[in-house]
């Protein structure tokens, strides 16, 4: 949530901040009286607290032959205070959502408006160009032996697959390659839990606007996470973690799920838009003060490994409409899928400022005194949708696929992908 401090002091530019996002400036109206109400109530609670523990003593204090009316005093006393306790119970709860309804302020410069308003920051390379027809990475991982949709739908229900033989070695290939760059980088690789707690969910703001996109095990009260950012991002959940040797930064590499809830008839052919996928996501706790500069160094983390794959793609600033809840600014590395005609994510890298850090209460003392909230940031360096790309840029005539060469240390040295049949 948003520094309430900050909502009180500044309401003009956190209205300004929901409007570009495409959301009422009246939340913002609605949680400074919600707040309002909230002090009031507390105020009379503990106005009446206080009353409630004078009395006490003269109670105490009493004639005997006046301690029975005053007794009959502190009764009604007392229901006045378990009333004022509710009424303030209720008012924080209020508040509490009323803020939570404020998304996180848009950094200056994020193009206002929804997904289409995003500015194109810079493209890399030649898209792919072919003197044959070319083939959908689908029907290339058919003829490869390195995907199998019929059978996953058969397991599992559609929108899920096996990825075979070499498909399930490129997988390998590619997540252990991002996670040794990241190691290279300062990172610590993490194989963390994909079972959340709701507090965690709701903390990093996946309980917000992309509730209906997550898988929660009902009788349990945990969530399947839908990126690795959900439980790192609580790992020093109500902790002071010391940054005075610079930013923590960690990589976690989990299996991922998601309902891709009102997405039916979107991407359904092959494996762009699943239920369940594997990715190795970037996690960095770090100063306010340094989490801008630390955003463009996950950015070209991811740019580089596009670089070495071979791979043309662009870089956009995702408008204040499509940041999700948490996120301040949003950076999207989108590669060129040639039988598509288009740009497809492939990573997006995002500060969230102290949002999330404010939820989960994670903080940090600067310079030794009063603690403070940290920043938090988030960046994919490796996903399974990055095969789409890789298959469709790198495929030749006869179907078989050129392996770049990054790649192939962690395929014995496999050069050149050979259809099976």
């Amino acid at each position: 949530m948003i520094d309430l401090a900050f909502l009180r002091d500044q309401p003009d530019l956190v209205k300004r901040s929901q409007e570009a996002r495409g959301e009422s400036p009246d939340t913002v109206d609605d949680a400074l009286a919600a707040d309002r109400e909230r002090r009031a109530a507390i105020t009379a609670f503990e106005e009446l607290r206080a009353a409630q523990n004078a009395h006490g003593k003269t109670v105490a204090q009493a004639p005997k032959d006046q301690k029975a009316a005053l007794v009959a005093e502190g009764k009604q006393l007392s229901e006045r205070v378990k009333q004022a306790q509710a009424i303030a119970t209720a008012a924080e709860e209020a508040a509490e959502a009323a803020l939570g309804r404020i998304e996180n302020i848009v950094i200056d410069g994020v193009p206002a408006g929804g997904e289409e308003a995003f500015v194109t920051l810079r493209t890399h390379g030649e898209p792919a160009s072919f003197d044959f027809e070319p083939l959908d990475h689908l029907a290339l991982g058919e003829k490869l032996g390195a995907i199998d949709m019929e059978r996953g739908t058969k397991v599992s229900g559609s929108r899920f697959y096996f990825l075979t033989g070499i498909g399930a070695r490129l997988e390998y290939a590619l997540m252990s390659l991002a996670l040794q760059r990241a190691v290279d980088a300062g990172f610590i690789p993490m194989i963390p839990p994909t079972l959340v707690r709701p507090e965690v969910m709701k903390g990093t703001g996946f309980l917000g606007q992309h509730a209906d996109e997550v898988y929660r095990l009902e009788g349990e009260d945990l969530y399947l996470v839908g990126t690795s950012e959900v439980p790192l991002a609580g790992y020093h959940m109500g902790e002071i973690i010391d940054l005075e040797a610079g930013p923590k930064r960690y990589a976690g590499w989990s299996t991922c799920y998601r309902r891709e809830a009102g997405s039916y008839g979107k991407d359904t052919r092959g494996i762009i838009r699943v239920h369940q996928f594997n990715k190795l996501e970037m996690f960095v706790y770090t100063t306010p003060e340094a989490a801008e500069e630390e955003h463009l160094r996950l950015v070209a983390l991811q740019e580089q490994m596009l670089q070495d794959l071979g791979l043309s793609y662009r870089v956009i600033d995702v408008a204040a409409g499509d940041l999700g809840s948490s996120a301040a600014r949003k950076y999207d590395v989108e590669a060129w899928v040639p039988t598509q005609d288009a740009y497809r994510e492939l990573t997006s890298t995002s500060n969230c400022t102290s949002y999330q850090a404010r939820r989960l209460d994670v903080r940090y003392r600067p310079d030794g005194g009063k603690t403070a909230p940290v920043a938090t940031l988030n960046g994919t360096l490796a996903t399974t949708r990055w095969i789409v790309a890789l298959l469709e840029t790198h495929q030749r005539a006869d179907g078989s696929v050129v392996i770049p060469e990054v790649l192939r240390p962690y395929l014995g040295g496999i050069e050149i992908a050979e259809p099976i049949g």
